[in-house]
Formats: structure tokens, sequence, C-alpha cells
């Protein structure tokens, strides 16, 4: 996905003491959630066109092709 693609995210900055956090002065990710919806609502609408379910990625043509072959036979 693009800039264009990923929902406006709204974050709250909150102070912690926390000494065993993920990142250099206890950052925390926060774009990683973004990410996330896109490959399976990709997925799910292959399935709602086609009829095959992609279940592993990245989903490309030829895994879509073997997958119509397949239910075919």
């Amino acid at each position: 996905p693009s800039a264009f693609d990923i929902p406006y995210i709204h974050s709250i900055l909150v102070q912690s003491e926390a000494e065993n956090t993920p990142g250099p002065f206890g950052a925390k990710g926060l774009g990683e959630q973004s990410i996330i919806p896109p490959a399976p609502a990709i997925a799910n609408a292959i399935y709602n066109a086609v009829g095959v379910r992609i279940t592993t990625l990245p989903i490309t043509p030829e895994k879509v092709w073997k997958a119509l072959r397949e239910k075919k036979s």
C-alpha cells in the first residue's frame, strides 16, 4: 500500500518508565497496525471474485492461476 491507502492514525504520547521496551528511549511501533488489513482484504476479494482462497503471501498471479487450475481438477 502507498501512503494514500493507509488510514489516518492519531497517536497519543504516553510516558513510561519501563526499562524492557522494544526500541531506543522506549520507542514503540505505530505504523505496523495499518499494514496488516490490506493483505487479507485482497485475499478475500480474490476469493469473492474467482472462488479460490489464497492463504500465503505474497499473492501473485501465478498462485491465483495455480489455485484456479487445482479447483478445476
